[in-house]
């Protein structure tokens, strides 16, 4: 029987092992799964639900008893010997594997201010942060005084938007500060950021955009969060959610290839150069680029399944579409293709309507017979039915 160590328990870890268990009907692979957090594999696409009230019982991935697979919880790998291949854990464990997979998924990026490290700073990113912001709010909102309870979010994308709804159901009144111009500044344009701006600051969340944050200090127990632009915010609770990085650091250690801008570099089979070593998820750099998506990575868990199990799979640019729908703060929001219009030519056919808080950007190729991208604020009921003509040659009157 063959030795697979997959090293990461997150969502793609998990895909991988279901997917290998799935098609291994003769039982060729024994799989260890070493997890660096004390909990098993959950739902982290739906953490911000954890405020809302489901548990982590609710949100943990369904695992059933296997003989074949082996979870080591809390234990984190620190070294991989390439030589002998074996994975060294911080427990002590030495464990010998024919194939190595690396889904280690990615860290918070906390930009380098001072004062970062301070009580009531956190980052956004387990079921573990969660807990220490909302025990954080919940002492600001307790305290026996007056005035606002407040929190400041470092970053305006995605996932500073989640953060930044979960600070107000938690009592709190926050305020966004994004260093690019508009927020979700990778999903959306000027024009949509613009709208989608407008529809937040009604949600009452306060923004500002296209300034940083300097510093941290502290103030009579409060923090204080100085702007690039003079001014200061002052925060019971500072929540740093300024976009991620590749986890590669084992793969740095073990001396793979990693891309110019972090992660373990592999070709469309998720392999690195090392052929006993795959790497999946927001770890891998497929051919040089990350992909901070889960669709993306539960593909590459699929592509090394098969792979394991003597395929010929790999990844197809249809598998690594960056399309995206979601609703913020009530607000929809989707954006597909080349939604920022980065094709040379393209021509971009814009719909904003500030009355009813729409905004629909179609972007086209130069002939305008061509759908490459798009962007829709507000109503993203046409999603759906645009996303898949992407790239097809149409009539002008089917993307109305």
């Amino acid at each position: 029987m063959k030795e697979l160590v997959v090293v990461g328990n997150g969502m793609v870890g998990h895909r991988l092992v279901q997917a290998v268990r799935d098609r291994d009907t003769a039982g060729t692979w024994r799989i260890t799964v070493l997890g660096e957090e004390s909990r098993p594999a959950y739902d982290r696409v739906a953490l911000s639900s954890y405020v809302d009230g489901k548990s982590a019982e609710e949100l943990t991935l369904p695992a059933g008893a296997d003989p074949l697979v082996q979870l080591h919880l809390g234990d984190a790998a620190v070294a991989v010997d390439r030589d002998t291949r074996v994975v060294r854990t911080a427990a002590g464990r030495e464990l010998p594997y024919d194939a190595l997979v690396l889904a280690t998924g990615s860290v918070p990026f906390v930009p380098p201010v001072p004062g970062r490290d301070l009580p009531g700073c956190f980052v956004y990113r387990t079921l573990d942060d969660l807990d220490a912001i909302m025990a954080a709010a919940e002492r600001a909102v307790a305290a026996p005084r007056a005035g606002r309870r407040s929190a400041v979010v470092v970053g305006g994308g995605l996932l500073g938007l989640e953060a930044a709804r979960a600070l107000r159901l938690l009592g709190l009144s926050p305020q966004v500060v994004e260093i690019a111009p508009r927020l979700m500044p990778v999903q959306v344009d000027e024009g949509g950021g613009a709208v989608l701006r407008r529809l937040v600051e009604t949600e009452d969340l306060q923004v500002r955009c296209g300034v940083s944050v300097t510093g941290i200090g502290e103030d009579r127990g409060r923090l204080i969060a100085a702007l690039s632009d003079g001014i200061e915010l002052d925060a019971d609770v500072v929540v740093f959610s300024a976009g991620i990085r590749p986890a590669d650091g084992l793969a740095r250690g073990a001396g793979l290839p990693v891309g110019e801008r972090g992660g373990v570099l592999v070709n469309t089979a998720c392999r690195t150069p090392d052929p006993h070593v795959w790497a999946v998820g927001e770890v891998a750099a497929l051919e040089g680029r990350t992909y901070g998506l889960v669709a993306p990575g539960y593909a590459m868990a699929e592509v090394v399944a098969d792979r394991l199990l003597g395929g010929e799979a790999t990844m197809t640019p249809a598998e690594l579409d960056m399309s995206t729908q979601l609703k913020m703060l009530g607000v929809d929001v989707a954006s597909f293709g080349d939604a920022l219009a980065r094709t040379p030519g393209a021509l971009e056919v814009v719909v904003n309507d500030p009355v009813a808080g729409t905004y629909a950007k179609l972007v086209v190729s130069d002939d305008a017979q061509t759908l490459l991208g798009g962007v829709l604020v507000g109503d993203a009921s046409k999603y759906a039915t645009l996303r898949p003509l992407v790239g097809r040659r149409c009539r002008p009157t089917r993307w109305r």
